[in-house]
């Protein structure tokens, strides 16, 4: 690696700031990183519980996402043994009134074709408004001329009500985490077209075999430290001052903290909005981050014996808030990573009537639930149960929402995250592309 070119400041350890520090790293330049909890990740990060390594949400990653995988490969991840790559499926548990839906390992557009064919749970009207809304989607380019809800969107495309709740419905509400009724249709088009709408590979499900923290920022942390940056965990950065040409960051600890009152060339802003904002309030009159609404993601994890498995490593799950239904995805952890055997995470995305019930409720129906659906009884009696909800954890990707620019008006100064503009809503692809424009910005 050649001298670095300049230093670069990176406050903010989520998957956003770890992106930038690697690509700036990559690049030629010095980096320090600036992190205020002790574990990187941000919001999607290790948490433990019993001694059982836990993600603060449980995700799942899709092919299309190639700017988080030239990442991973980039800090040394082996893909093939960090997650588990699955050809793309929408699969209920049998007997639920559910479908089962899987594209074979076949060249698109065949490998959409052939699993509509031999879909199962779906009617002949079903499968016809799948394909119309494909063919319709492809020839508009995925384009909309006027932004609008989901739910408009399908209605306009003669979807059936059947193939919304099977489908569409969960598709909008893991990609968005935003409900049809109020998500942007033109974002969701986005995902689609890079997913559903290019090369078969890129509509693969991507599950991590291992938490979030571990996935990437601890690869990241020991990329950067090993090309002489620093990572500095447990450090509030209280303010950014301009001083000339350079920038100065004040922290709250203690004077002799890595980085602080240091002069850098440039700084990337990778923190949470709330806390971007607050920096950015001592430097622009016009602050460039607006308040967003947000959307809570819950995860429910719940142990049982480690005999328990289940006949496929997730199933998608019919929810019903008037039947006291919640979960929509679960996973079995250990089919994931061995030392979980018998752990189940259910996500509850865009979760807010969810968390009103509180952890203990929630946790007993979402126990119900899988009792019910999969048939078996034990599964509503679980060992212990622990339920993480992430209350600001998405934006609400809703129609024509205007997102702020990685620039700002000061030179050297640059927003990274996954609320900035792009074609992406709040995901790690979308965190990881705003970083990378972040890095090439900021030295510039």
């Amino acid at each position: 690696m050649t001298f670095a070119k300049r230093t670069i400041a990176v406050v903010g350890g989520g998957w956003a700031g770890c992106a930038a520090a690697v690509e700036l790293t990559h690049r030629g330049h010095r980096v320090v990183v600036f992190e205020s909890a002790r574990t990187l990740g941000g919001r999607a990060r290790l948490v433990e519980h019993n001694g059982v390594r836990l993600d603060n949400g449980q995700h799942i990653l899709l092919g299309a996402y190639s700017e988080t995988l030239r990442m991973m490969k980039l800090v040394g991840i082996d893909g093939k043994q960090a997650v588990l790559r699955l050809p793309l499926q929408m699969r209920y548990p049998p007997d639920t009134g559910g479908m089962d839906f899987v594209a074979p390992r076949l060249p698109a557009p065949l490998h959409l074709l052939f699993a509509l064919l031999r879909a199962r749970g779906l009617s002949r009207d079903d499968k016809l408004a799948l394909a119309r809304f494909s063919t319709t989607a492809r020839w508009m380019g995925w384009q909309l001329n006027t932004d609008c809800t989901v739910s408009e969107l399908l209605e306009r495309f003669d979807q059936t009500a059947r193939l919304t709740q099977l489908m569409w419905r969960p598709l909008c509400i893991a990609a968005l985490n935003t409900p049809p009724e109020r998500a942007s249709a033109q974002v969701f088009l986005n995902v689609l077209r890079d997913s559903l709408g290019a090369r078969r590979a890129a509509s693969d499900m991507l599950i991590p075999r291992t938490d979030l923290t571990a996935l990437f920022p601890h690869h990241a942390a020991a990329y950067v430290q090993h090309h002489g940056g620093i990572v500095a965990t447990g450090t509030t950065v209280n303010a950014i001052r301009c001083e000339g040409i350079h920038w100065r960051i004040e922290t709250a600890n203690a004077v002799n903290a890595p980085g602080n009152g240091d002069l850098f060339d440039g700084v990337v802003i990778a923190t949470q909005t709330s806390h971007a904002a607050a920096l950015l309030d001592d430097l622009l009159p016009d602050n460039p981050v607006p308040a967003f609404d947000y959307e809570p993601i819950t995860t429910c994890y719940l142990q049982y014996s480690p005999a328990t498995r289940l006949p496929l490593p997730f199933f998608a799950l019919l929810d019903s808030a008037a039947e006291n239904r919640w979960g929509q995805f679960v996973f079995d952890r250990g089919q994931l990573e061995q030392t979980q055997a018998g752990l189940l995470a259910v996500v509850v995305s865009a979760s807010t009537d969810a968390i009103a019930l509180g952890h203990k409720a929630l946790a007993g129906a979402v126990a119900a639930q899988l009792a019910e659906v999969l048939k078996l009884p034990q599964l509503a009696n679980p060992l212990w149960t622990q339920v993480i909800s992430e209350k600001r954890a998405t934006f609400s990707c809703r129609p024509g929402l205007v997102r702020p620019d990685n620039t700002t008006p000061l030179r050297g100064l640059v927003l990274a995250g996954d609320y900035t503009a792009g074609d992406y809503p709040a995901t790690l692809e979308g965190a990881i592309r705003s970083a990378v424009a972040a890095a090439q910005l900021v030295t510039v």
